[in-house]
């Protein structure tokens, strides 16, 4: 099968499992959002999501977390990973939102990637989910399973990315980002997968049974 019928399979497969993925980060608009990104860096989502209650109760809005002290946010989020740098980047990155882009948070990679703590992975999941410009973020889940059906060589994120972003329509890429990512979770973890039992490495091809037997494909 060509790389470029099996992703056609491949999503096939995800839109009819995930027909409507919902963002996995509780947020209420593109700033709560940005934050809960940045939060979720070597965290999972369900810990970022028992922690930002009280932190966005506390400061809902870029000023308002700007004129915490980073102690108070620190303690705020203390149970994520990385927290006393997350607490000294989304207190400086609230400032720079107010002092350079008016209190909103800006709608262009440059700008957003400007911010500390913020790559262009997170810049991408928030342009892509909060204003709906086309992005193909790329998280571990993606980066693996992108490799593990044969869709991309597993050298560097960057390079999945592309190899992605060509395989698959630009209209699709913000849905396909968030179902991939269920799938991962849900279907094809990177520990004890069943590649047999699985919707699509059952059928993927060679870098699945390789997986499977603990190789890596050349």
């Amino acid at each position: 099968m060509k790389r470029s019928e099996k992703a056609d399979e491949i999503r096939r497969i995800l839109e009819q499992l995930y027909p409507e993925p919902a963002i996995p980060l509780g947020h209420v608009d593109p700033y709560t959002l940005l934050v809960a990104v940045v939060l979720s860096a070597q965290t999972t989502d369900a810990r970022v999501n028992l922690v930002t209650p009280a932190l966005f109760e506390r400061a809902p809005t870029p000023a308002a977390m700007a004129a915490l002290p980073v102690a108070e946010i620190l303690g705020l989020i203390r149970t994520c990973g990385l927290a006393p740098a997350k607490a000294a980047n989304i207190q400086r990155l609230s400032q720079l939102i107010v002092e350079r882009h008016g209190g909103e948070v800006p709608r262009s990679f440059a700008a957003l990637e400007a911010l500390p703590g913020v790559g262009h992975k997170t810049a991408s999941v928030v342009m892509s989910q909060a204003f709906g410009v086309p992005a193909f973020p790329v998280d571990t889940h993606i980066h693996r399973l992108a490799y593990r059906w044969g869709l991309s060589d597993g050298s560097k994120v960057e390079q999945t990315e592309a190899d992605l972003k060509a395989l698959w329509p630009e209209s699709r890429w913000n849905a396909l980002h968030l179902q991939i990512i269920y799938f991962g979770r849900e279907h094809c973890p990177a520990l004890r997968h069943v590649a047999e039992k699985c919707p699509i490495c059952s059928w993927a091809g060679v870098k699945c049974r390789l997986l499977a037997e603990g190789k890596r494909a050349g």
